[in-house]
C-alpha cells in the first residue's frame, strides 16, 4: 500500500520534520504538536511504498503511523558527548 506524503521541516527544531498524507494535509495533526514543531516549512512530496528507502526513518514505521495517527513525526537524533567532541575538532562533520 502506497501513500502520497508532503514532508515538512521545523522551523523551530533542527532535523525535525513531519510525515502527512497529502490528500489530509496539516489539519490532521494536533495543535499541541503544531504549536511545539513551529511553522511547517514545505520540502517535498513523496511517493511512500514498503519497498522504499528513507535515510532516517523505518519506512513501515512510517506507514503504520500515518495510517493510524494521521502523521509521522521524525525526531532530530541525539548527540551524545563523545560525538559533540568529535564534531568540534572535525569542521566538516554535521553539528
Amino acid at each position: 500500500m502506497s501513500i502520497l506524503c508532503d514532508i515538512y521541516r521545523s522551523c523551530q527544531k533542527s532535523d525535525m520534520y513531519l510525515y502527512i498524507a497529502k490528500q489530509q494535509g496539516l489539519t490532521c495533526a494536533p495543535q499541541e504538536l503544531l504549536k511545539l514543531f513551529g511553522t511547517p516549512a514545505h520540502v517535498t512530496t513523496l511517493l511512500l511504498t514498503p519497498e522504499r528507502r528513507l535515510a532516517r526513518a523505518e519506512i513501515t514505521k512510517v506507514l503504520h503511523d500515518i495510517r493510524e495517527r494521521g502523521y509521522y513525526l521524525q525526531m532530530p537524533l541525539l548527540e551524545n558527548d563523545e560525538m559533540s567532541v568529535m564534531a568540534a575538532r572535525n569542521s566538516k562533520l554535521p553539528r
